[in-house]
C-alpha cells in the first residue's frame, strides 16, 4: 500500500522524495558546506578582531598621552622656579647644565631679547592645567 494513503503526515515530513515528479534528491555536500561556514565565521571574526584592535590602539595612544603627562608633571614638580604660577599659563621646562637641575622658566628659547642662556637645555613647553597636572604643548 502507498505511504501517502496510509500515513499522509509522515509522507509530507520525509526529507527525501516519495513521488516520481518530486524534486531531485541529492546528497548534501557536507565538506563544501563546512568550508563555506568556516570562511564566513573567519570573515566575521576577523572583522570583530580588527575593530577591537582599532579600539585598543586608540586606548594605547590615550594611555601613552596620560603617561607622558604624568612624567612631565613629575619633572615640573621636581624642578625649581622663582615666580608665581597661574593655571592655564605656558612655561618652559629646561635643564640648567651649570647647576645640574631642572628649572621652570617663563621665556622659551626664542623669547629672549638677546640669546637664550647657554646653560639652558630646553626640555618641553608645558601648560599648567586646572587639575594641577602639567601638559606638554606642541
Amino acid at each position: 500500500m502507498r505511504l501517502e494513503l496510509t500515513d499522509p503526515e509522515r509522507h509530507h515530513s520525509l526529507t527525501y522524495p516519495m513521488d516520481i515528479g518530486a524534486p531531485k534528491f541529492d546528497l548534501v555536500p557536507v565538506t563544501k558546506q563546512k568550508d563555506i561556514m568556516l570562511n564566513v565565521a573567519r570573515t566575521y571574526a576577523q572583522q570583530e578582531y580588527d575593530r577591537i584592535m582599532e579600539l585598543v590602539s586608540v586606548l594605547q595612544k590615550q594611555a601613552d598621552q596620560i603617561k607622558r603627562r604624568l612624567d612631565i608633571t613629575d619633572m615640573v614638580h621636581a624642578s625649581e622656579y622663582q615666580f608665581q604660577l597661574f593655571i592655564g599659563n605656558v612655561y618652559w621646562l629646561a635643564y640648567n647644565t651649570r647647576l645640574k637641575k631642572n628649572i621652570l622658566v617663563i621665556q622659551g628659547p626664542t623669547d629672549w631679547s638677546t640669546a637664550a642662556p647657554v646653560d639652558y637645555e630646553y626640555i618641553a613647553k608645558v601648560r599648567w592645567m586646572g587639575d594641577h597636572t602639567w601638559m606638554e604643548v606642541e
